[in-house]
C-alpha cells in the first residue's frame, strides 16, 4: 500500500503537533464519559469495594492490549508487510495473541481480586462472580481494543497520518471509555445491582 503526502516518514514536530492536538482535545472530552460512568456507579463500588480495586487494572490492561496490537500493525505498515488482507495469517496470529493475553491477564485479575476480597473485605463477592465479571468485561474490552487498533491504524495510514502518532491515544482512550462502561455494566448485571 502506498500513500503519498501526509506526515508518513517525517519527523516534523509542527506537523505532529498539528495532527495530535485536536485529536487529544477530542479524546479528552470523550474520556470524561468514563469518569461520569464511574461516578454513577459510586454506590455499587462502595458496597462491593473489591470492584474499585479492579477498575484501574481492567481499564489499563485493555488499553495496553490495544497498544500492543496497534504498535505491531503500525510497524507492519511502515515495513510494507501488510495490507490488512483477511487471509494474512500473521494478522490472525496477532489477534489470537491479544485474546490469549487478555484471557490470561483477566483470569489473573479475578484471582487477585478474589484474594483481596477474601482477605480484606471478608469474601463479599466471591471468586465465581469476580471471574465472570473479569473475563466477560476483559474479553469484551480486548475485542474493542482489536477493532479500534485496526481502524485507527488503517484510517491513519489511509489519511496519510503516521499511525505511530495517532493509534495509541485513540485506542487507549476509546478502551478507557468502553472498558469502564462495560465493566460497570457487567458488574451490575452479575451482582444484581
Amino acid at each position: 500500500m502506498v500513500v503519498t503526502g501526509g506526515s508518513l516518514g517525517t519527523w516534523d514536530w509542527k506537523r505532529i503537533v498539528a495532527n495530535m492536538f485536536p485529536l487529544l482535545v477530542v479524546l479528552s472530552i470523550i474520556v470524561l464519559w468514563a469518569g461520569i460512568t464511574l461516578e454513577g456507579a459510586e454506590e455499587m463500588l462502595e458496597e462491593f469495594a473489591v470492584l474499585a480495586v479492579m477498575v484501574p487494572t481492567m481499564v489499563d490492561m485493555g488499553g495496553n492490549l490495544g497498544a500492543i496490537l496497534s504498535s505491531r500493525l503500525s510497524t507492519r505498515f511502515h515495513l510494507g508487510t501488510t495490507e490488512l488482507d483477511p487471509r494474512d495469517r500473521e494478522l490472525w496470529a496477532d489477534v489470537a495473541a491479544v485474546l490469549a493475553l487478555a484471557a490470561t491477564i483477566f483470569t489473573a485479575l479475578a484471582i487477585g481480586a478474589a484474594a483481596i476480597d477474601a482477605i480484606v473485605f471478608g469474601g463479599v463477592v466471591g471468586f465465581g462472580p469476580l471471574l465472570l465479571i473479569s473475563l466477560v468485561s476483559g474479553m469484551s474490552v480486548a475485542v474493542i481494543a482489536i477493532v479500534f487498533s485496526f481502524a485507527a491504524t488503517y484510517g491513519s495510514y489511509r489519511l496519510g497520518i503516521d499511525p505511530d502518532d495517532t493509534t495509541i491515544p485513540i485506542v487507549t482512550n476509546v478502551v478507557d471509555v468502553f472498558g469502564m462502561v462495560i465493566f460497570i455494566g457487567v458488574s451490575a448485571l452479575v451482582l444484581g445491582f
